[in-house]
């Protein structure tokens, strides 16, 4: 059965980000319907996978990671706030029978991001 796994790692910390906020949209040209949202644990990781079982169909999906909000937790915001408020990864899936993993690897100024297993 298919699946679509994320997690964060801080990288000017070397550490999961734990208690980011996750959300996940099917997007329908440019409408986007929520799919589902979680929390990040202390591994950096969701307790499930946000998508799987018959919701894991074929389509244009997208990710969005509030890194704004982590990094003013861990007060290594700027004076007039961050630079990276929501992270937005948008990602197709072509076979529902397959797992997707999207990681993030965040800093304060940039991220990255790739197709994981």
């Amino acid at each position: 059965m298919g699946r679509l796994t994320t997690h964060i790692l801080d990288q000017s910390r070397g550490r999961p980000a734990a208690g980011v906020a996750v959300r996940l949209y099917r997007m329908d040209g440019e409408t986007q319907a929520l799919v589902a949202q979680a929390t990040t644990n202390d591994d950096g990781r969701l307790d499930q996978p946000i998508l799987s079982g018959p919701e894991m169909r074929p389509g244009l999906y997208q990710l969005e990671f509030d890194a704004g909000a982590y990094f003013e937790r861990l007060g290594t915001a700027l004076a007039s706030g961050t630079f990276l408020e929501t992270v937005v990864i948008r990602f197709r899936i072509d076979a529902e029978e397959e797992h997707y993993h999207v990681p993030l690897l965040l800093s304060p100024y940039g991220y990255a991001t790739y197709r994981g297993s």
